[in-house]
């Protein structure tokens, strides 16, 4: 089932088989490979619609910025808990 604003074009547009197809990997689980058919589709000349399909979908499988603020937040934790570790048992 389609989610929200990530539904593939309509089988009646220009380029929506190759669309298509990297929508269903991504939905199949491969968000990697649907990047990298959507990162080659765009390096041709694609049409507008399918350029704006392709970068939807680029935009709906891109990593959330805040993801990298937590990580770091979780690195400076873990180092810090560390260092206390190291310092008390030394």
């Amino acid at each position: 089932m389609a989610k929200g604003g990530q539904t593939p074009p309509a089988p009646g547009a220009p380029g929506s088989e190759v669309v298509r197809a990297a929508w269903a990997r991504k939905e199949a689980g491969d968000v990697a490979g649907a990047r990298r058919d959507a990162r080659a589709l765009l390096a041709g000349d694609p049409s507008p619609e399918v350029r704006e399909r392709l970068e939807d979908l680029l935009r709906a499988t891109a990593t959330p910025r805040a993801l990298y603020g937590y990580a770091l937040l979780g690195a400076v934790v873990l180092a810090v808990l560390l260092g206390l570790a190291l310092t008390r048992y030394s």
